[in-house]
């Protein structure tokens, strides 16, 4: 029987229903996954407290995982049963068994775990569509990545040190600081401590910032702007801390004729030919060494109100799975 985590009824960790369901066969174009681990993301909690609008009551949280396929539907001709594989799909991924379209898998490299890939769908290729596509991070870039000791953020600097990037980052206490060094910034505020703009503008000497890559939102939002250079991209790509609320067009224009965008993943990976360039990429950065997963926390599946927990207080660093 497959058991699977599902929300009747949004709200806090209490939501999260660990219960049995029926899973059908794959059908037509589909691929059966038995899931290995599962990826642990904040738009988890976006959908159970109903940030993030789900399509209908019961759902399966959940974006990323990875696993082995154990049956395939029929015109499925490039996945075969014991395949390693890996996905960002649709909510669903908090389960042990799912079923799921054949062209939204890749194929695991042998020196990547299941762990690794489960990790890397979806905080993997939001990085690499962040640092590659939505600004192209090139030697010499001033760039300011938000939550660095975070799952996105670990990755984010180690990829952007890698392209030659000065990387600044901000986090909430002395031991994540320490992380984000050593995963590659040039310099770490505590914003709990410090005013992140005052200090930007002390390590730039007032040349700011080319790019601010901020996934936290509502708190850290009015000081990205003035970190900015003239002309540079504010890039807002989550909500830890809630919502950006509105505002108007014209502060762009205040803080130096500012870009400003809210990408999602989806965008980036639309096509197939979209998805493979991005997981090679990414793929290769692990193989070479470019970048180094931190795995840092592990929760049984049955176990992921903890998780979210821990996940909303903070007391995560890197990124963090479950384990069905």
């Amino acid at each position: 029987m497959t058991k699977a985590v599902r929300v009747h009824k949004v709200g806090g960790p209490e939501a999260l229903v660990y219960e049995a369901i029926d899973l059908p066969e794959p059908g037509t174009g589909e691929v059966r996954i038995r899931q290995h681990a599962v990826g642990l993301n904040f738009i988890d909690v976006y959908f159970r407290t109903g940030l993030y609008k789900a399509p209908g009551l019961p759902f399966i949280p959940g974006n990323e995982a990875a696993g082995e396929v154990v049956a395939v539907g029929p015109g499925v001709t490039n996945f075969h049963p014991g395949d390693r594989v890996a996905y960002y799909y649709n909510l669903g991924a908090y389960a042990t068994e799912r079923n799921i379209p054949a062209d939204k898998l890749v194929k695991l490299p042998d020196h990547i775990t299941y762990e690794q890939g489960a990790v890397l769908m979806l905080k993997g290729l939001t990085v690499w569509y962040l640092l590659h596509k939505t600004f192209k991070v090139e030697p010499g870039h001033r760039v300011l990545i938000h939550a660095a000791a975070g799952g996105i953020g670990l990755l984010a600097c180690q990829w952007a040190k890698a392209l030659g990037a000065n990387v600044i980052g901000t986090v909430g206490s002395k031991a994540k600081a320490d992380i984000a060094l050593a995963a590659g910034c040039d310099h770490v505020i505590i914003y709990t401590q410090e005013d992140f703009v005052a200090r930007i503008k002390q390590i730039s000497r007032n040349e700011l910032c080319d790019v601010v890559y901020d996934g936290v939102g509502k708190t850290t939002f009015p000081g990205s702007l003035s970190c900015i250079k003239p002309r540079g991209l504010f890039v807002s790509f989550g909500n830890a801390s809630g919502p950006v609320p509105p505002f108007a067009l014209s502060e762009l224009n205040n803080h130096g004729s500012l870009f400003a965008t809210r990408p999602k993943l989806n965008d980036y990976i639309s096509k197939r030919s979209e998805l493979i360039e991005g997981a090679d990429a990414l793929f290769s950065a692990i193989i070479e060494g470019t970048l180094h997963i931190q795995i840092n926390h592990a929760y049984a599946l049955k176990d992921v109100a903890k998780a979210h927990i821990d996940l909303e207080s903070r007391a995560t660093t890197g990124a963090s799975i479950l384990k069905p």
